[in-house]
This record gives structure tokens, sequence and C-alpha cells, in this order.
């Protein structure tokens, strides 16, 4: 860890992320002011300037407490690494945090170049390439082969057994994952694909899918949480996740088995310091890995935490990057995000007889989650609409053409039977040429029973 003390640098803590993400966790921003570091952010091209100016120049906006910006044309460390030098030059700069996918890889880089608490150089590459991540835990990975650009046209459907599913080496949110019945549909589904990109065809593993939140220091588990997951998969050949569950429904033998893969995961990718998302299937009490990121969970899962622990991720997560010791509560609740289906046109409006609405991607802000009693009723929390007016809604194909959901939490020991249903039905999507809500959907409410 650094040691530069110079009183003429301001301490700071440097984050990575795109305004989109950032405004998901403004916590990390109000905890690194709070405890007196200059919150400085890392940025691409796709962080509307415009935005972030008007968020910055507002006093009343989380953002306004940026210390300084920098733009990046891409997430690349050739192009970070060169642009972070002014930085380095006015600011002591003694943690570095990633928010979202993009900075996986900068952030461990950089992380490891200032001898900081971190990922770790190696363990931030492989979690942005599946293919690593199969080489390095071939025995936690289903079966896969290797399809270079160059081997898509002839490759042979001999041998696999279907179905299968396509993924790209090298994408996140479920962005190009396909699954494919039958051999004769393959060739058609990988000349979908572009022409530079890698992807794995993988044996379909038959079962339920969750996700493992890990804090980790110094290679160290120090808390790990199962998250359950519901996705749209049964209606179609895409894998969009559409509910989750924290703490996911599980005997303690699947959880153990869960945790242990985990585990292993981090252990043999040589993660360091830091938060960690991985996602798995659970076949016959096996565990096997579909993916692992260094870096925060995606959706409301952080929120869902909190809820359910009573505690917030952020703070924890700033004490692993400055090399504080940390320690995260257990679960006092069970809290749900459940994404609704949606009618298909232009989105006009998203109303609620429930819980708030709340159109994260306009006021680039979440809402302020609050827990309340482990034993209190079942309640909703939040709406949360991530697409803006007037976008057309169609198929849920990946994360990014979902709209809206519900987040809502309960004691541990109520059923969930009923539970998507009820806080979902208070939802009305409204869209050029009709509407759409008055119910929750199948599949969301058998994630949330999970």
């Amino acid at each position: 860890m650094t040691t530069d003390t110079n009183p003429s640098r301001p301490r700071a803590i440097l984050f990575m992320g795109d305004m989109v993400i950032v405004a998901r966790q403004l916590r990390l921003i109000t905890e690194a002011h709070r405890r007196g570091y200059a919150p400085l952010l890392v940025i691409t091209p796709d962080t509307d300037p415009g935005e972030l100016a008007a968020c910055r120049a507002d006093d009343t906006h989380p953002l306004s407490l940026l210390a300084d910006v920098v733009n990046v044309a891409e997430p690349k460390v050739d192009l970070v690494v060169p642009a972070i030098q002014p930085l380095l030059r006015r600011y002591d700069v003694r943690g570095v945090l990633c928010i979202g996918d993009l900075f996986v890889e900068p952030v461990g880089m950089v992380a490891a170049c200032l001898n900081l608490p971190g990922a770790g150089a190696g363990a931030s590459r492989t979690s942005r390439n599946k293919l690593l991540q199969r080489t390095t835990v071939p025995h936690l990975s289903p079966d896969f082969r290797v399809v270079t650009p160059e081997e898509r046209a002839g490759f042979p459907a001999e041998g696999l057994s279907f179905p299968v599913v396509v993924k790209p080496v090298g994408r996140f949110s479920s962005l190009g994952v396909r699954q494919v019945r039958n051999p004769e549909d393959l060739p058609a589904i990988l000349a979908t694909y572009p022409e530079d990109e890698t992807v794995l065809v993988e044996s379909r593993v038959v079962g339920p899918e969750f996700s493992v939140e890990a804090l980790t220091q110094n290679g160290e588990i120090v808390w790990a949480g199962v998250t359950a997951k519901a996705t749209n998969e049964s209606t179609g050949i895409f894998f969009t996740e559409m509910g989750h569950t924290s703490p996911a429904r599980l005997p303690e033998q699947h959880v153990r088995a869960l945790r242990d893969a985990n585990a292993e995961v981090l252990r043999r990718i040589g993660f360091g310091d830091g938060i960690t998302h991985a996602e798995f299937r659970l076949s016959e009490g096996r565990a096997v890995l579909m993916e692992v990121a260094t870096r925060l969970p995606g959706d409301g899962i952080t929120f869902l935490w909190h809820l359910a622990t009573g505690e917030p991720l952020e703070p924890v997560m700033i004490d692993l990057a400055l090399g504080e010791p940390t320690s995260y509560p257990v679960p006092r609740r069970r809290a749900y995000q459940v994404y609704l289906e949606h009618p298909y046109g232009g989105l006009l409006d998203v109303t609620s007889t429930g819980a708030p609405v709340s159109w994260v991607s306009v006021d680039n802000t979440w809402p302020v989650f609050e827990p309340v009693a482990a034993d209190a009723p079942p309640a909703d929390h939040a709406v949360l609409v991530t697409q803006r007016p007037g976008t057309v809604l169609g198929p849920q194909t990946d994360s990014e053409a979902r709209s809206v959901s519900v987040v809502f939490d309960a004691p541990l020991d109520t059923p969930a039977d009923g539970l998507a249903e009820r806080f979902t039905a208070t939802v009305t999507i409204s869209v050029a040429g009709g509407t759409a809500g008055e119910g929750a959907r199948e599949l969301a409410d058998a994630g949330s029973r999970s």
C-alpha cells in the first residue's frame, strides 16, 4: 500500500465508471467525501457531458462532490493509464474502485501499479474473458468449445449435446448469449456475431441460476451471500435476468456448495481485495460456473443486500479499497427485485399505486432505500424505470432491453408465493398504442419463490 502522505496533495479515491452505473451507487461518492477523500471519476463518451455537468452544478446532487473528472475514449488500460497521470500528480490516490463492468481491467491494473488494495491485475483480466475463466477452473465449468472467427463458418456440430449455449467471451449483461436447441440452427446463430468476435459453444447446464456476492480482503473472504435469479430462458433463446432474491431460499448444503465453489474460483484467479459477483448454475447439487466478475453486482442487488442485512455495502467497499478492516452482517430479511413484462411500443409513462416510481435514467440518481425491522410486514420500496420516455420497448433480449422493476422485501420466513403478483400489480406501463401492468409475470413470480 502506498505510504505517500504529502500534505500538499489532497487524499483521493479514484472511481471508474460511466454515469448510468455511477448514479446507482452514489453512496460511494458521498462516503468517500464523508471520510475526507476527494472523489475522482474516469468516464467514457457513453456519459452525456451535459447531463454530468448539470449534476455537478447542482449542489443537491452527490455528483457535485466530484473533485475531478477525466474522459477517455474507451475503457482500455492503454488509454486510462495515460489519462490519469495528471490526477496522480495532483492527488494522493489512496484507493481505486470500479463501478460497473467496463473499467474492471483498468481498475485492477491501476491499483496494482499504485500498490493499492484491489482485485489484482491477473484476476481483473480473467474476469473480463469467459475463455480465461473456463481455462482457469475447467472442473467448475460446463463442457465448452472455442469458436474463433476463422473457425466459425465450418464449425462442426458433431459431438455436441444439444441444446447448447453460445456466449461471446468478452461481453456482459447477457449480451449476445443465445440458446441453440438443434444442430441445424447453430450455423445461423454463429453468423450473427461480429467478424472479430470469439465465442464459446457450451453444453446447456440444467438447473436454477444463482449469484454469489463476496467481500474479500487480503485474499480471504470476509462475507458471502447467495442471490437467486430468474431468467426468461424458458420462453425463448435468451437468458435475460428477470428477478433476484437475496438471500436465496435454499437448503444449507446448496448454499455451502455455491459458497465453496465461489471461494475456489476466487482462489484460482488470484483475487485479492474488493467485492465480486460470480454466477453459477446448481445442477444436481453441483455448482457450475457461468462467469465471475471482479466488481459490484448489477441491477439492484446491492440494495437488496442493504434491505436484507440492514447495512449498505458501499462503506464496506470503501474499506476494502483503502485496506481498512471491515465486516458485514448476516441477512435478517429477504429482499426481491422483479422485472415486469412490458407491452411493445414507445414508452409513455409508468405509474404505481404502491411504491414511488423512480426514473433513474432520467434523474441520474436512484432512490434511497431504508431498511425496516426484521419482523416488519412485507413492503414494496421502489418502482425503478431504467428506460427513458419515448424508448421503443420490445423483446427483453438482454439486460439493456428491460424497462421496469419493483423492489420489495419481507421477513425471512414469509412464504414468497403471491408477493411478486401483489407488488407488480400496482404498476402500469403505458406505451404508444396500449398499456400493461395488471399483474405479475409467471416467470418473475417463480424467481421470487427461489
